[in-house]
């Protein structure tokens, strides 16, 4: 059984005192693929070192993290210009609109989004969202931007059935995590109405571990408390709904 975690952040500080037992445990598990989001230029080195050191499973992104949309904003989006020019990346991410730790940023936090929506297309890669009590911002932008080319995740989902109908109708997965299995998440009320072809599995760890493990360090080996979920959720074994989250992840990242 393959598995797959289109959204870890490996690279994190929360890992250094036992990244490469983490992985150990998670390649074990049957994650034998991880997609790692970018915040900003100061996690670019760390990036770098965990792709070297896990060629075959490590697939990197680059981007500018909404909450990380500060005074320099100008600079780090010439940084993730720079880095395109300078090698390939499996998507733009993660990027989006984040409200709740800073309402004041909304303007450049937009301008940031567009922009890095408009990198994709240009480079033909897939866009990986970030929305925190952003729900309304984020399809304003992305309406104004929808075309052909506009393709990608909407990760972490926690929206409501006609935000995820409103995700899929612009070309996004959903990037399901351990909130699927939060008590009061929410999701797990609908996901059954949602077809298991516009879902991929993710774990956004060091954050959001689910259930048991709420309130401590999530890491890519809990992707299968979401799988066991999931497969309550749709009435199917969890090896089928692996092999399908791996395939639709194949067809948005093209590995």
């Amino acid at each position: 059984m393959i598995i797959t975690d289109t959204h870890t952040h490996l690279y994190s500080e929360a890992f250094d005192e036992d990244r490469d037992i983490m992985i150990k445990r998670a390649l074990e598990a049957g994650v034998s693929r991880f997609f790692i989001p970018a915040i900003d230029s100061t996690y670019t080195a760390r990036m770098l070192d965990l792709e070297s050191a896990y060629p075959d499973h490590m697939f990197l992104m680059t981007g500018l993290h909404p909450t990380h949309v500060k005074e320099n904003y100008k600079n780090e989006l010439q940084h993730v210009e720079d880095l395109l020019r300078q090698r390939e990346f499996v998507a733009i991410g993660e990027i989006g609109i984040d409200l709740y730790w800073d309402k004041t940023t909304l303007d450049i936090q937009k301008e940031a989004f567009r922009f890095q929506i408009r990198l994709a297309k240009a480079y033909k890669l897939p866009i990986v969202i970030h929305c925190r009590e952003a729900f309304d911002e984020i399809f304003e932008v992305l309406e104004e931007e929808k075309d052909e080319a506009l393709f990608g995740i909407f990760h972490c989902f926690t929206g409501t059935i006609d935000h995820a109908k409103k995700a899929i109708e612009l070309n996004l997965k959903l990037g399901i995590g351990g909130v699927v299995t939060f008590k009061n998440g929410g999701i797990d009320k609908f996901l059954n109405q949602i077809e298991l072809k516009h879902i991929v599995l993710e774990t956004d760890s060091p954050y959001l571990s689910p259930t048991p493990y709420r309130g401590k360090r999530n890491e890519s080996s809990y992707i299968t408390r979401v799988l066991e979920k999931l497969s309550d959720i749709y009435e199917m074994p969890e090896h089928e709904i692996a092999a399908i989250t791996t395939e639709n992840s194949k067809a948005v990242f093209k590995v």
